[in-house]
């Protein structure tokens, strides 16, 4: 007897509403593939050609951006964002020569990049406009700047995508011109490329550690507001578009396959930076961020390995500068004596661990939300206990709110670091010194971290971190290693807070709030070790760089700065938030379940067999 398949369904399916894109889904039909590409070469060209005109007619704008035939400042970043628009669109052509700058996504690469370049010159529009008040301030170039960056856009969101669109993705549902641009920022894994010889990878290594400094340099050096914003604006979306074309992937792997080399690499490339500036107006600035990124990293050791919320860790800091400055030989100083700076170094690291295992011991059997609440407690305990140890409130320690001052500077070998000193013909002030100082800190700290997290102690924090009780059952005892955790966290602290001390030549109670402006303190050093990547070396060290220098480029902007910072933050936590340097597990954790779909039909039956 025949039989039928009454669960076949033999229709055809219905014709989907609306034209058909180049890729089969509904939707706005986009421009032919050839056209796309010459609109957005053509729009390029002409954002390029503006960077040569006057963007207006007076010098009152910083940076004068007045004269023909020379870009400035903003001009410049917009020149670089349109040359780096074409030289990616040239590659994903197949140009000869260029290919290489692809080896992933071929659109959403130069689509990122038209997008910086658009930010940077309307942002230069209206940062014009409000300053010199109004359009008519505008010169030609100016216009042109802002037609040619939006053709670009148009041209480049009109471009064929990389991956073939699935209507059945349940991100792709919403039809038309929005689902088109989402999928424009999608890139494939790049392919396996040729193998380099040892000497051209380590040349590779070396040559971006060297264009990493140099944009650092840039950054750092921006004169005024305006130029650090478009800055920040090129530089984002130029990283995630050479991240889209697959070379961070790639360069990911050189570095993990000479991991030595990059290891030396960065620190000789930071090593450098003093020596490319004139005055210590920015090496400041750098000395600053240091500190405040081996703190993060030693906050990451707590948060990132072994998953404890401290939010008083910038207590520990405080407690190293305190007791370095209290041996420092300081006039101010209650104790009357002056240690070496090895040994200073030993009394402020050594006083962290001791508060760090005397705090740790009764809370660490806590856990979460109730953890987090007693290490703020203990933050804010450590900033009262300071002012109160005034010799009124309290015992004469710390000479209450006013702290510890006129700190003198480090003398190591008869090199005394608050004076200047001329190194192979270079001239480096007293914060170039203490910025290579604290540089040194930064190997030791980074090498402690390293053979940490490597090691079975550091297996441990990972184990407990993601499931306390499983690693007990396994035999590991979760008290004692998150104290351990806790004791070398606070250690690290205390080693920054010696030198700490000593450049800015005073120690005083607000410097330790829980949240405060300025950075360090315990809420921005949280947010240094998520933003960057938990649980990785480099990802809290340029996460705390953000943090740092953007409210210090950002105070013309006055009482909208934490409005306008907490709003990146949470835009950038919304669209990436396992971090800009995430480890192998965040990235499986937010991007990669790894798991097979969810079958739609009944119980143990896939939608085909339903």
């Amino acid at each position: 007897m025949a039989t039928t398949n009454s669960h076949v369904d033999t229709t055809k399916p219905a014709a989907p509403a609306g034209p058909l894109d180049a890729t089969g889904a509904p939707g706005t039909l986009p421009l032919p593939h050839k056209t796309a590409r010459l609109l957005t070469l053509a729009g390029a060209v002409t954002t390029f050609a503006s960077t040569m005109l006057a963007w207006t007619w007076t010098a009152e704008f910083p940076g004068d951006l007045t004269y023909y035939g020379s870009p400035v400042d903003l001009q410049t970043l917009t020149l670089v964002g349109s040359v780096l628009t074409i030289a990616l669109l040239l590659s994903g052509s197949g140009v000869r020569g260029l290919r290489w700058l692809t080896p992933g996504g071929k659109t959403a690469p130069v689509v990122l990049a038209s997008l910086g370049t658009l930010g940077v010159a309307w942002f230069s529009a209206g940062a014009i406009a409000v300053v010199l008040g109004g359009l008519v301030n505008f010169e030609a170039g100016m216009w042109v700047a802002v037609a040619g960056s939006l053709l670009t856009v148009v041209g480049a969101l009109g471009l064929k995508a990389d991956e073939p669109f699935d209507p059945a993705d349940p991100t792709l549902r919403d039809p038309g011109a929005w689902r088109r641009f989402r999928h424009s920022l999608k890139a494939p894994a790049p392919s396996p490329g040729k193998a380099l010889p040892g000497w051209a990878e380590l040349l590779v290594i070396a040559v971006t550690f060297g264009l990493g400094l140099y944009v650092f340099t840039y950054g750092i050096d921006t004169p005024y507001g305006e130029l650090f914003i478009g800055f920040l604006i090129l530089v984002g979306f130029g990283a995630g578009a050479l991240g889209r074309a697959g070379l961070n992937q790639r360069l990911g792997q050189l570095t993990a396959k000479h991991r030595n080399v990059t290891f030396t690499a960065a620190f000789v490339a930071a090593a450098c930076f003093p020596f490319t500036q004139s005055s210590d107006q920015y090496t400041s600035v750098a000395a600053n961020i240091l500190i405040f990124a081996t703190v993060a990293l030693g906050l990451n050791v707590v948060v990132g390995l072994a998953g404890l919320l401290d939010l008083g860790y910038v207590a520990f800091l405080g407690v190293g500068a305190y007791a370095a400055a209290l041996v420092s030989g300081s006039e101010t100083s209650v104790l009357g004596v002056h240690f070496p700076f090895w040994a200073a170094v030993l009394t402020g690291a050594g006083a962290s661990l001791v508060f760090g295992v005397v705090i740790g011991a009764p809370t660490l059997r806590l856990h979460g939300d109730y953890l987090a609440i007693v290490t703020l407690g203990f933050g804010e305990i450590f900033r009262i206990g300071m002012e109160n140890l005034d010799g009124s409130s309290g015992p004469s320690v710390t000479n209450g709110a006013n702290g510890i001052a006129n700190i003198p500077d480090l003398v190591i070998f008869g090199f005394n670091l608050g004076e200047d000193h001329t190194v192979a013909g270079f001239e480096l002030g007293p914060f170039a010194n203490y910025y290579l100082l604290m540089l040194l800190f930064t190997i030791i700290i980074v090498t402690i971290f390293r053979r940490a997290d490597r090691s079975r102690i550091g297996r441990a924090w990972v184990a407990v971190r993601e499931d306390e009780t499983a690693a007990r059952a396994m035999g590991i005892n979760g008290f004692r290693v998150k104290l351990i955790a806790f004791a070398l966290g606070a250690t690290l602290a205390g080693m920054a807070g010696t030198v700490q001390a000593h450049v800015t030549s005073s120690v005083t109670p607000e410097q330790y709030q829980f949240v405060e402006v300025v950075p360090p303190n315990s809420a921005f050093l949280l947010a240094a070790v998520i933003l960057g990547g938990m649980g990785t070396v480099s990802g809290p060290l340029i996460g705390a760089s953000l943090l740092y220098l953007i409210p210090a480029k950002l105070q013309f902007i006055g009482e909208y700065q934490l409005l306008l910072f907490g709003l990146a933050l949470v835009l950038l936590m919304r669209f990436r938030p396992e971090g800009l340097l995430a480890d192998r597990r965040k990235k499986l954790e937010f991007k990669e379940t790894g798991q097979l779909d969810v079958p739609t039909g009944g119980p143990g039956l896939s939608k085909t067999e339903a």
